[in-house]
């Protein structure tokens, strides 16, 4: 059983090795593109909403709490695109081996997850840079994380199985992407809505997660974090939800695995 283990893990870990370097094979400034993606993004959002609409240029810290938010929601994009596609991708290598399919949705997030912890250092050498003092709460930006881990696997596992059917979620997925980036208060303060639609944004485990990851992330963020919005029971929702997706996105998963190189 340990050596079963052992042997899985391996072969998680070299399929995330072998996607990450293969996402860069070819191109001039190969790893670099995993930086330049999401700060050109930062860039002109930046501009934008300082400049022109003028949305954060009352709120503390804002080139920071704009970072921070589109590099986690990039990493979330980019995980469950890879993660749809992870098994489609591979059809050649399903129809011979066998082994368990759910290893190369695992690797596609991990390897997804490297790129969200380089730019993650980009964030923390910027927030440096520009004399962000980080918060007394920062140890916990790792359960937070964690969190989202869990979101993108359930929610990667539910699109894959449902792809290898229907290819038309690819492009659901891509049309729901957009309508989750500009609903999870990753480029405007959250505190800039009013109160109804404030909690009503909350329940969105991605909102709750951008913004939790800000206040543990920022010192004297003012960033509105479900807790502080969100009572009684219904406080709950956006902290269970990525469990249950996740959850119940491998029991799908596994259910369908066995037909996947039938459907492929």
């Amino acid at each position: 059983m340990k050596s079963s283990k052992s042997q899985y893990l391996n072969l998680i870990q070299e399929l995330a090795r072998v996607d990450f370097k293969i996402k860069y094979q070819g191109s001039l400034i190969g790893y670099l593109w995993t930086l330049v993606k999401p700060l050109a993004l930062f860039g002109v959002l930046y501009v934008i909403f300082t400049k022109f609409i003028r949305i954060g240029s009352t709120l503390p810290h804002y080139p920071i709490y704009l970072l921070l938010g589109v590099v986690l929601w990039s990493y979330f994009a980019e995980a469950t695109v890879s993660g749809m596609r992870s098994i489609v991708d591979r059809q050649e290598v399903i129809r011979k081996v066998a082994f368990p399919r759910v290893t190369l949705l695992i690797a596609s997030s991990i390897s997804a997850f490297i790129t969200l912890i380089l730019n993650l250092l980009a964030v923390i050498i910027f927030a440096t840079l520009s004399h962000t003092h980080f918060g007394d709460r920062i140890v916990l930006f790792i359960p937070v994380l964690l969190e989202l881990f869990i979101l993108t696997i359930g929610a990667s596992a539910i699109l894959a199985t449902l792809y290898t059917k229907y290819r038309d979620i690819g492009h659901i997925w891509e049309v729901g992407l957009q309508l989750l980036f500009y609903a999870s208060a990753i480029i405007f303060p959250l505190s800039l809505v009013s109160l109804r639609y404030q909690r009503l944004l909350a329940l969105n485990p991605i909102t709750q997660v951008a913004q939790d990851a800000r206040s543990t992330f920022i010192d004297n963020s003012h960033a509105v974090t479900a807790h502080s919005l969100l009572h009684g029971p219904i406080l709950i929702i956006p902290y269970v939800l990525p469990v249950i997706i996740c959850v119940g996105g491998l029991w799908l998963f596994n259910r369908s695995a066995k037909r996947f190189a039938e459907e492929v």
